[in-house]
């Protein structure tokens, strides 16, 4: 037999049982009992839980010992004869310093090892050299004798007479050498473990490091309308100095890029410092040519932002995605694998969340860390809802008293709210990409990575 108990918050009748109708009774009744009980009584109390925070991997901390590794090797890997090149080498490497984009290519090259189809052969070469006393040839000077290079260069004695003919030298196999691996797997790929990371993709982490802090000297370089803090000026670096140390870091890049014998590579990270000299002129704004004159800023918001997310991608993305992408390849995914495309994707979301938080960051610190140029995410927000600034963004800020009135413009806006969202919108994709790796403390690492640079605050 059932009951009907009328619900006063939801207005209507529920069917209540026998038994329920008897416990709702002796409930009343204890209600009546203790009418000075401000606090309702609830029919069931649930145990409270309190509510764990999500498990965070230190990214850090799992390649730290690679990561000191990396840092004392580029000095000797930098070692040139001028003094001047060589304390702009030590000044940036000795600095402390976040190493993103050597930490994306160490965490991506653990986070896949093992898992593509040309992984056996990628170890077994890196043994072999190993075995060989080759694995050395990664982590030398880039000053070998036979490359004329220096000032006034000796003759080597392997060339210093041509009377007799140069003798071919054959080398045996050794009978102690790793064997090589069959031409098919017979399991299905997975990362390996304990993790491994083999010295092309730890030489290829030095690489991207030195193409970007050449690219920061570049950058730094003052003009007179630009007097942005963290230029080279600043740090007793004169501009021609700079410009030549930037040259000089991107020529040894090259030369330890050579080494890594793979094409795909080579191409992937030879296409970076194109993009950055690309996304620089787009910064600039109007660029002034003799033939055509100063050119146009842009004439809609929609243009405007186009234009800011293409520099974006140019300048900093395109390092950090090609160069995760690179590492994924040096560990054996070639072909049509996804897991490379998966690298790519992470790498172009997490560098455009992370130029664009910093964009956010230069407006909230104050006017010497807003740049003239291309108006970033901050400015663009204001223009929709302010058309005040579009005049200031149309000629790049150039104009006295531009960049202060900007900012007084985007504080009284939710531009800098608004792009702190769009930020954290790429972000959120880079973690999304991350579907596809397999399960690992990498892995966890990497999803962290993703709040480590959406939350900062400088």
């Amino acid at each position: 037999m059932r009951f009907f108990c009328g619900s006063l918050c939801q207005g209507r009748l529920v069917s209540v049982t026998r038994c329920q109708h008897r416990k709702l009774g002796d409930l009343a009744q204890k209600i009546e009992q203790n009418t000075g009980v401000s606090e309702p009584i609830p029919f069931r109390r649930e145990p409270f839980i309190q509510p764990q925070k999500e498990p965070r991997q230190d990214p850090y901390l799992l390649v730290a010992p690679e990561l000191t590794r990396l840092r004392s090797n580029l000095l000797d890997l930098l070692g040139s004869t001028q003094p001047g090149l060589t304390d702009i080498a030590n000044y940036y490497f000795l600095q402390p310093s976040k190493q993103l984009r050597s930490l994306l290519v160490l965490l991506l090259s653990r986070a896949t090892n093992g898992s593509g189809t040309h992984w056996d052969r990628k170890h077994w070469e890196a043994l072999c050299e190993r075995e060989f006393g080759h694995s050395e040839r990664l982590d030398r000077p880039l000053t070998r004798p036979d490359v004329l290079h220096e000032w006034n260069p000796s003759m080597p004695d392997t060339t210093s007479s041509f009377e007799s003919v140069f003798q071919l030298q054959r080398t045996s196999p050794r009978s102690d050498a790793p064997i090589p691996p069959s031409s098919s797997r017979s399991t299905t790929p997975c990362i390996v473990s304990p993790p491994i990371l083999l010295p092309t993709q730890i030489r290829l982490a030095q690489i991207v490091e030195m193409i970007h802090i050449a690219s920061t000297l570049h950058d730094g370089v003052v003009t007179e309308m630009d007097g942005k803090v963290d230029s080279a000026a600043a740090h007793g670096f004169a501009n021609k100095l700079a410009i030549l140390g930037g040259d000089f870091l991107l020529g040894r890049a090259s030369t330890a890029l050579s080494q890594l014998r793979e094409s795909e590579v080579v191409e992937l990270i030879a296409s970076v410092i194109s993009n950055l000299v690309e996304g620089e002129i787009l910064s600039m704004g109007n660029v002034q040519t003799p033939e055509l004159g100063a050119g146009a800023g842009p004439k809609t918001p929609a243009a405007a932002w186009d234009l800011y997310l293409k520099k974006t991608y140019l300048k900093t993305a395109s390092l950090m995605a090609k160069g995760a992408r690179a590492a994924v390849i040096l560990g054996g995914c070639r072909e049509s694998g996804i897991l490379k495309e998966v690298a790519y994707a992470y790498g172009r979301n997490l560098g455009i969340a992370y130029q664009i938080l910093e964009d956010t960051l230069d407006y909230e610190k104050g006017p010497s860390n807003v740049r003239l140029g291309l108006a970033t995410g901050p400015a663009l927000y204001a223009w929709e809802e302010n058309p005040e600034i579009q005049p200031l963004i149309q000629r790049n800020f150039s104009n006295d008293g531009d960049v202060e009135r900007a900012i007084d413009i985007v504080r009284g806006t939710s531009g800098i709210e608004r792009t702190r969202i769009l930020a954290q919108s790429y972000a959120d994709r880079a973690r999304k990409a991350l579907h596809f790796l397999p399960d690992s403390d990498t892995k966890m690492a990497l999803d962290t990575l993703t709040r480590i640079v959406i939350e900062r605050t400088c």
